[in-house]
């Protein structure tokens, strides 16, 4: 990734419901949380209505690629900093790093890419305009040249 990147952050404080007998974080709860920091980025760093997205213009954003790394366990209680980074958008993905960092340590880690989908037929789109938009206020320097197979 060249040149400076914006990050959209968020506290989330660990709860009973996140955790697992052992008294940890449940993984998938980590992928839980990372599609809420997605759906406020959009909502308040994007101003792109999230809820009307899915539900009015049935454009979905499905996970289609996902690295996590899991450094270190999380407890009920604990504050975990989320922050979520533009690395990259082309003419139908988007690729972002998410990270949540409690105390100056790394709990969790992953790198997603997300493809725009229609809803109607389950199959990629392009970005529409006023994501890409968004998407290139956000961070300019995380367009990717467009080498994706339009389907």
């Amino acid at each position: 990734m060249s040149g400076p990147s914006k990050h959209f952050e968020r506290p989330v404080r660990i709860r009973f419901s996140h955790c697992d007998p052992a008294g940890i974080v449940f993984f998938p709860q980590y992928l839980v949380m990372t599609n809420a920091l997605v759906e406020d980025w959009f909502n308040e760093a994007l101003d792109i209505d999230y809820a009307a997205m899915i539900s009015k213009r049935r454009v979905g954003l499905p996970i289609v690629k996902l690295d996590c790394t899991f450094s270190k366990p999380s407890q009920m209680g604990d504050t975990l900093m989320l922050s979520l980074t533009l690395e990259r958008f082309g003419a139908r993905s988007v690729g972002i790093v998410i990270e949540a960092q409690s105390h100056g340590e790394t709990r969790f880690h992953a790198r997603q890419v997300l493809v725009t989908t229609s809803l109607e037929s389950g199959v990629s789109i392009d970005i529409p305009d006023d994501i890409r938009a968004a998407l290139a206020r956000f961070n300019p320097a995380a367009l990717a040249e467009i080498k994706e197979t339009r389907s």
